[in-house]
């Protein structure tokens, strides 16, 4: 079971780089929030000095192609949140106010890496609050051609079992299923990067996708070859980046999960259809409150805080 007691961080954090895909510097500054916040952007750096709030929310997504954006379709939009949001979920932090001045969340290392060791610097604090938590019922599944992914009942914890299948050698297929706890998490799935194709650059260039991709963000590959001079962090580091994906995108349930997530041949847009089947399906899932390691029915609670 998750901690029992909502969690936000100890201190202020500031980190900066350029995105993956924009190409565009931003500066992001992760702020301690009062407990029922929940992950909050306000986006800065737009026109007339003023600035957007979004809430890290599944009603917000606005682009699943390659990476999550949120917002509202204006300029004011956050994409590729998904490492970052892997972090905060991986970690168990369930309030922040991350503050952005550019479109895109830096990639930094292509991983989660960077991030979570700036909020292990920064320590958690525990809140006075019971954590809200979702509680998968019975299986709910989502099917694309051969792609599929799933939610299941599971008792213990949030499940990862997750599997990939490219025609490309050096990955091939590759399965792990992994419980995500915060150990678990910074050992198995943070450090692990972004993977892309050479063949496929010029493409994306054309869509306005990697822009900032680079061997310092990416592994890239080409010919059946990794050319990162360092090589891979670990021999199935494409399928860990897939489950720190999945864990980010998850995270926009707004709450921890209680139950198991499967894919086979998944992606952004498949998480996202499954937890959109998820909460179509009321009888599917529950809202629960722990107290004292202790689990029950959620009751009412403040209104979410805003930030103006």
């Amino acid at each position: 079971m998750a901690p029992a007691s909502q969690t936000t961080l100890g201190e202020r954090i500031v980190l900066s780089g350029i995105g993956v895909h924009s190409n565009l510097p931003a500066r992001i500054s992760l702020n301690p929030a009062e407990a029922y916040t929940g992950i909050v952007f306000r986006r800065t750096g737009l026109r007339q000095s003023v600035s957007r709030v979004i809430e890290a929310d599944r009603s917000r997504v606005t682009m699943t192609e390659l990476c999550i954006a949120i917002g509202d379709g204006s300029e004011a939009g956050v994409r590729t949140i998904e490492h970052l949001m892997a972090a905060f979920s991986g970690l168990g932090l369930d309030n922040v106010l991350v503050e952005i001045d550019g479109p895109e969340v830096p990639v930094l290392d292509g991983s989660a890496a960077a991030f979570v060791e700036a909020i292990d610097a920064a320590g958690l604090i525990t809140l006075d609050a019971p954590r809200r938590i979702l509680k998968v019922l019975r299986p709910v599944r989502v099917e694309r051609g051969r792609s599929f992914c799933e939610f299941l009942p599971n008792d213990r914890g949030l499940t990862l079992d997750i599997e990939i299948d490219f025609t490309c050698g050096v990955i091939g297929r590759q399965k792990k299923v992994l419980d995500i706890i915060p150990a678990s998490f910074r050992r198995d799935l943070a450090r692990a990067r972004t993977f892309g194709f050479l063949s496929d650059v010029e493409r994306m260039w054309k869509a306005g996708f990697a822009l900032g991709a680079s061997l310092e963000n990416t592994i890239a590959l080409h010919d059946e070859r990794v050319l990162n001079p360092e090589g891979l962090r670990f021999s199935d580091e494409f399928v860990r980046h897939k489950m720190l994906d999945a864990l980010g995108d998850l995270a926009l349930a707004g709450s921890p999960i209680l139950g198991t997530f499967r894919s086979y041949r998944g992606g952004h847009a498949m998480n996202m259809a499954a937890l959109k089947a998820l909460f179509a399906d009321a009888a599917a899932y529950s809202m629960i409150e722990s107290t004292r390691g202790t689990a029950s029915p959620c009751a009412q609670m403040p209104e979410q805080s805003a930030f103006l």
